[in-house]
């Protein structure tokens, strides 16, 4: 499949090749680069150019370069321009230009990845889709998904992330949506942005890049919703709010004995039935968000509704399993407190002779981070769970505004707290682990996994 010619590319971003190629992908990463890929030399902690050769030699139809770098060839196949990250939002854009897919863009504090991945599953049976791999949501990410979006796509699904102000706009411009979908918005990167309303205003400039007529699908039930509902008017969109009383909102949910939840719900007037793999009431709410916005796309409803049974949860982003005696709710990718909430509603949903949480540290949450861990003791769900761990300074002020009953271990380190997995559950548990990535405590779910794990069947006799 030819992605990109060496002239398209060069037309696109006003390069100089120096040999003729065509590429049938794209690659930032020669550990998972593919035969055919053009090989983008970005600057991140380490200069790609030092990896051109390793790239050619690997496969690589090309490199995209700022300059021929050493050790390579001057007739390598290369397209050189002034900048790499210029070049490839240019590959980006041409991308957008000449395809004719319907373009759903989503951001959220949570859940975008996750939501992302229901809208492919949903749309999987009804045409071409090209959606984001993973995260890739930054001010790189979202080019380079577009630039990898074949022609002939018939459905294109982009997340849309941020750290900073000024940040989402321009990746909107670039990705040009037809409907543009907000999750939540939480206390997530208040360091850079103070309060919530500023996180709702950056959040809400998803829609500064709308096409025409096109539709803003909101969380219809937060403080902040009429910030995101003004600047949708601004936009000219046309507004879709999915909640508890929204145009989009869930009828019922019950969740089954394997995690699952069944779950009836009305989209634009229309109700549907729908199966998610995930007990969280979070992953509910965002479904019935996809779904509004994949009828406003265009889509079939009711096909959407039925396929979404496909998706699954990425590892450490909620998905639920059963290992060596107990449940394990396994939440660990990410946290601020929004999300954190919504993992310990979704642990009470589960059944279980105890719950147990295993928390670590929230990152980037700026002066208020004291008062932000120790006001977990406050939540509901908390009278629900019989046990908390955690590990990290943070959450310190969590596990002393605990009641000591409810105390279970707290370490300095997640590395601490591994060393202890065998302590940390027992037999009919039903098992949460959330934190931060930076807390590490991603890691105390492999322990507790090789600390349960079932022993090999005895063949003697």
């Amino acid at each position: 499949m030819s992605l990109w010619t060496s002239d398209d590319a060069a037309a696109a971003t006003g390069g100089r090749t120096t040999a003729s190629w065509t590429a049938s992908g794209l690659s930032i990463d020669t550990r998972t680069i593919r035969p055919g890929d053009l090989f983008v030399a970005l600057k991140d902690v380490r200069d790609g150019h030092d990896f051109v050769a390793q790239a050619l030699d690997r496969g690589a139809a090309a490199a995209l370069v700022s300059h021929v770098p050493a050790g390579v060839p001057a007739d390598a196949p290369l397209l050189v321009v002034p900048d790499v990250v210029a070049a490839l939002e240019s590959l980006g854009r041409a991308a957008r230009a000449r395809t004719r897919a319907r373009v759903l863009a989503i951001t959220g504090s949570v859940g975008k990845t996750s939501t992302k991945d229901m809208a492919a599953a949903a749309l999987a049976g009804q045409g071409r889709v090209h959606a984001a791999e993973a995260s890739l949501n930054n001010h790189w990410g979202v080019p380079l998904t577009l630039a990898r979006m074949p022609a002939d796509t018939d459905w294109a699904i982009l997340e849309l992330g941020m750290n900073h102000p000024g940040e989402i706009a321009p990746l909107s411009r670039m990705a040009r949506p037809h409907v543009a979908m907000i999750t939540t918005v939480g206390a997530a990167h208040m360091e850079a942005f103070g309060s919530l309303d500023g996180i709702a205003r950056e959040k809400a400039a998803i829609f500064d890049g709308l096409e025409p007529a096109g539709h803003a699908i909101l969380p219809e039930d937060l403080p902040v919703t009429p910030i995101l509902r003004d600047a949708a008017d601004r936009a000219g969109a046309i507004v879709v709010g999915f909640g508890a009383a929204g145009m989009a909102r869930p009828l019922s949910a019950k969740v089954d004995d394997q995690g699952q939840t069944h779950v009836r719900a009305r989209i634009l007037g229309q109700d549907v039935g729908f199966m998610l793999a995930s007990a969280g009431a979070h992953f509910v709410m965002n479904a019935v968000g996809v779904l509004a916005a994949l009828a406003a796309m265009g889509a079939d409803l009711d096909r959407a509704a039925a396929d979404l049974a496909g998706w699954r949860p990425y590892k450490g982003r909620g998905g639920v399993e059963r290992i060596g005696g107990i449940t394990l709710l396994d939440d660990s990718y990410n946290a601020n407190p929004t999300s954190l909430a919504a993992g310990l509603a979704t642990l009470n949903r589960l059944p279980g002779s105890r719950r147990v949480a295993i928390l670590g540290d929230m990152l980037e949450l700026g002066v208020d981070e004291a008062r932000l861990h120790a006001a977990v003791a406050d939540d509901p769900a908390m009278r629900e769970i019989g046990l908390v761990h955690a590990c990290g300074p943070r959450m310190r002020h969590l596990y002393e505004a605990l009641p000591p009953a409810r105390r279970g271990i707290w370490t300095e380190t997640a590395d601490e707290l591994c060393a202890r997995a065998a302590e940390l559950v027992a037999d009919g548990d039903v098992v949460f682990v959330k934190g931060s990535k930076g807390s590490r405590v991603a890691a105390v779910v492999d322990a507790i996994r090789k600390s349960r794990q079932t022993p090999p069947p005895d063949t003697k006799g």
